[in-house]
């Protein structure tokens, strides 16, 4: 499993806490090695722990490197997880005989290895592997003179806990990146659907028109020499038709335009909810002109894509009101805003903004924390 890298602050320090219970499991299942160094009776011994006890800090150390790094070719994991294998095997003959048989040296080293052998296997080898260093802390335990039911005890309990503390979390993370890139996809698609509408609505509408209007030019042409009347007639009509065509372009992009807020309402509670996001719509009955209601539920559909592209809510809370002055405000809000300062807008915003402007609307945006607001207003009338 890996930690991929992202921009977004909540991300950045989910992934530097499961980094950082890596580096203090890492340190913690050395203590108790380095400790009974350090009660070793024979030079000997004692030197040949500290070359162990070194080999297993680089190799940990590894272990730290590749779950940080994103994207870690598979050769290089199977290679690193050979390396790991190694050492631990290593630490046996070098660390195992270190410190009195009641310290149970090697149990913790098995544990260790038990529990970071989930992250760099895969499928069942993961728990094979897991397992394996389990019994070997067994057989350890018989060898060296101490208990093998404690070593196997300890082994498991430390291995179980440092699954528990790292696998769980990174499971998390996947999660977390699959619903990013979920609510990513929706507005893609959210996207991608209109475009394609609105083409499917310019193809019906002019395609028949302009196939007539290219025979008739092309009629036109060829009798101007022979029937300069006919012509002209086929001349004028395909004056006639290519007006006719431009108006219905012209009503197309007004439908097109034309938004319906409280289908737009509906359609924005829909999505957010379906990428996870609790969404609460409070919505009062207001009075407004047909352009400036389709400017705010454009804006509105703008604060949707807003939320759904650049935050990691887990709630949005929509509210449309309308006040004693004649204006009608709507405000948008949810909790997983950027870090970034409040005046900062995407060009989607901007957009939005210089459209509303032209029926005498403001739209402002609000950062509290992880808290980000938006604010419209048109003119009631």
């Amino acid at each position: 499993m890996d930690l991929d890298t992202t921009d977004d602050p909540r991300v950045r320090g989910a992934r530097r806490a499961i980094l950082a219970s890596v580096g203090v499991l890492w340190g913690g299942c050395l203590i108790v090695p380095t400790v009974a160094l350090i009660d070793e009776p024979h030079a000997v011994h004692q030197w040949l722990g500290v070359v162990g006890v070194l080999i297993l800090a680089v190799s940990y150390a590894s272990i730290l490197h590749t779950v940080a790094t994103p994207s870690v070719p598979e050769r290089n994991r199977r290679l690193l997880a050979g390396g790991f294998a190694l050492a631990s095997v290593l630490s046996i003959v070098l660390v195992a005989p270190v410190g009195p048989d009641d310290w149970y040296t090697w149990a913790w080293i098995g544990g260790a290895t038990a529990g970071f052998a989930p992250l760099l296997l895969a499928g069942y080898a993961r728990w094979v592997g897991a397992g394996g260093a389990v019994l070997v802390a067994v057989l350890v335990g018989a060898v060296t003179g101490g208990s093998p039911l404690v070593h196997g005890l300890i082994a498991a309990s430390v291995g179980g806990s440092i699954v528990g503390m790292i696998m769980l979390p990174l499971r998390l993370w996947n999660l977390l990146l699959q619903a990013r890139a979920g609510r990513e996809a929706l507005a893609r698609l959210a996207v991608t659907e209109e475009r394609l509408r609105f083409a499917r609505d310019v193809h019906d509408l002019l395609g028949h028109r302009l196939a007539v209007i290219a025979l008739k030019a092309e009629l036109a042409a060829r009798l101007s020499g022979v029937d300069p009347e006919r012509s002209a007639r086929e001349a004028a009509e395909v004056q006639s038709l290519s007006v006719a065509a431009l108006a219905e372009v012209r009503e197309a992009v007004h439908g097109y335009r034309a938004v319906d807020l409280g289908d737009q309402l509906l359609a924005v509670e829909g999505v957010l909810r379906d990428a996870g996001i609790r969404c609460t719509v409070r919505r009062a009955a207001v009075d407004l002109p047909a352009e400036s209601a389709t400017q705010l539920a454009l804006a509105l559909r703008e604060g949707c894509t807003n939320v759904l592209r650049h935050s990691t809510a887990g709630w949005c809370t929509i509210e449309l009101s309308q006040d004693t002055t004649r204006e009608v405000r709507m405000t948008i809000a949810n909790d997983g805003a950027r870090a970034a300062a409040s005046d900062d807008r995407s060009s989607g915003l901007r957009g939005a903004a210089e459209r509303l402007a032209g029926v005498g609307g403001t739209l402002h945006t609000h950062l509290a924390g992880d808290v980000f607001t938006l604010e419209i207003t048109v003119p009631a009338s």
